[in-house]
């Protein structure tokens, strides 16, 4: 297959799953970045300044992820990074998109009542449990069959446990 081939391939790809959900790489890595910030932070900020937090580090994350990809993909297909820049924001962005939904749980669970400690453990837990799901659906998608989908969901769940771990240690 020729480069150009290759790279048709890749873009039809993306076109057929507007999520990002392919792999699965870019909501698993913004979700575990956003539960391993919240993990270590939560404690020493109050809540507004909790979820900038999360959103700046996810940001921070993510511009690196981008550049990193822009780059790796200008050079394995002999391209100027102007040229594959688009593509590589379209393979990026479940990063930084990753990091509303723990975002939004902790918010939510202050406006219930709880406690940033509550807000913090919820969005850990339900970033755990996504963790889980992600890595089935993505799994599947890959043509893992039932026992593979059900491996990559174990695994999913790992990383969720030792986000969670990383907090029980910290606080």
């Amino acid at each position: 297959m020729t480069v150009n081939e290759n790279r048709r391939t890749r873009h039809v790809e993306i076109e057929r799953d507007p999520l990002g959900m392919i792999n699965g790489e870019g909501v698993i890595t913004g979700t575990v970045v956003s539960a391993a910030t919240i993990a270590a932070a939560a404690g020493h900020f109050e809540e507004t300044r909790l979820v900038l937090t999360v959103f700046g580090t996810a940001f921070i994350y993510w511009l690196a992820h981008l550049h990193a990809r822009t780059l790796g993909d200008a050079v394995k297909h002999h391209e100027h990074p102007a040229t594959v820049l688009r593509e590589s924001l379209g393979e990026t962005w479940p990063i930084l998109a990753a990091s509303v939904v723990p975002a939004v749980i902790l918010i939510i669970v202050q406006l219930v009542g709880g406690t940033i400690l509550a807000a913090a453990w919820t969005a850990v837990i339900a970033s755990a449990a996504l963790l889980t799901i992600y890595s089935f659906l993505a799994g599947q998608r890959g043509g893992l069959g039932p026992i593979g989908s059900l491996v990559s969901a174990a695994l999913g769940a790992l990383l969720g446990l030792l986000v969670i771990a990383l907090k029980a240690s910290l606080h």
